[in-house]
């Protein structure tokens, strides 16, 4: 069984996905809306998967004071988990250790291979709303015979990050992150595979890959992420070419008129 370690941050205003809030027409409340839904869709396809969930938090001493709150980030997250999935006791909650992001997805990762003798472990953002179960199925499957699976994003981000021996992650996470992690993984002598392309949502270009998929998805009644293609829906948010130029639209009456 693969631990999937999601590396989360309570979805606070200003805290999460800034970049897209000044990329696109939404606002930072609704960035962190947007936030809490594709963490939803993560925990919900992990939880479906033979994967074992472990939600890896952002302690509150790590967090820029202007974004602190009374409530603790474990106690934040864990209200959303309870919230979006039944068996919440089989939910392992864990703090991030380290400095840098790709600190952070080192030290999990070597302390579950090493300490508690997992047999395969994974790092993913909480913000690839399209890996769904069969994804971490295929990445666990795909475990069995390499050490090292990727997941391609735009930009050469990735959206999981699967192991079953640790690798120098020192600096592991630079851009392009893809290319890093498999040089890494050679450097170590350790077989690498690679997971179909998905967006990571972190800025509007993301944002513009993962609307039109949504939608395509639903109109061909395709499995969808619940929670991020609600928000989606709910916010009218669709992808508009004017005069060669791609842009998000974001119809707010239907905001207006669901909240009224």
């Amino acid at each position: 069984m693969t631990v999937v370690a999601v590396l989360a941050e309570p979805p606070r205003e200003g805290l999460v996905l800034s970049e897209l809030a000044e990329t696109t027409p939404l606002t930072e409340a609704e960035t962190a809306e947007l936030y809490e839904a594709m963490f939803r869709d993560t925990i919900s396809a992990i939880h479906r998967s033979g994967g074992e969930l472990l939600v890896n938090y952002r302690p509150e001493e790590s967090i820029p004071a202007a974004h602190q709150q009374d409530i603790a980030p474990e106690a934040e997250l864990r209200a959303i988990v309870a919230d979006t999935i039944d068996d919440v006791g089989s939910v392992r909650f864990e703090p991030q250790v380290g400095s840098t992001y790709a600190a952070r997805v080192g030290n999990t990762v070597t302390h579950l291979l090493r300490e508690e003798g997992a047999q395969s472990v994974a790092a993913v953002p909480g913000t690839a709303p399209l890996m769904v179960r069969s994804v971490i199925d295929t990445a666990a499957m795909r475990l069995r015979t390499n050490e090292v699976v990727l997941g391609p994003s735009l930009d050469g981000r990735v959206y999981y990050a699967g192991f079953t021996e640790p690798i120098d992650f020192t600096d592991g996470y630079d851009a392009p992150a893809l290319e890093t992690l498999s040089q890494r993984a050679s450097d170590a002598e350790l077989d690498t595979d690679f997971l179909a392309m998905q967006p990571v949502v972190e800025r509007g270009a993301d944002l513009e890959t993962l609307i039109p998929q949504l939608r395509a998805r639903f109109t061909a009644e395709r499995i969808v992420p619940t929670y991020t293609a609600s928000f989606v829906y709910d916010y009218g948010l669709v992808v508009a070419e004017t005069d060669g130029e791609r842009s998000i639209v974001i119809d707010r009456s239907s905001v207006d008129e669901s909240s009224s």
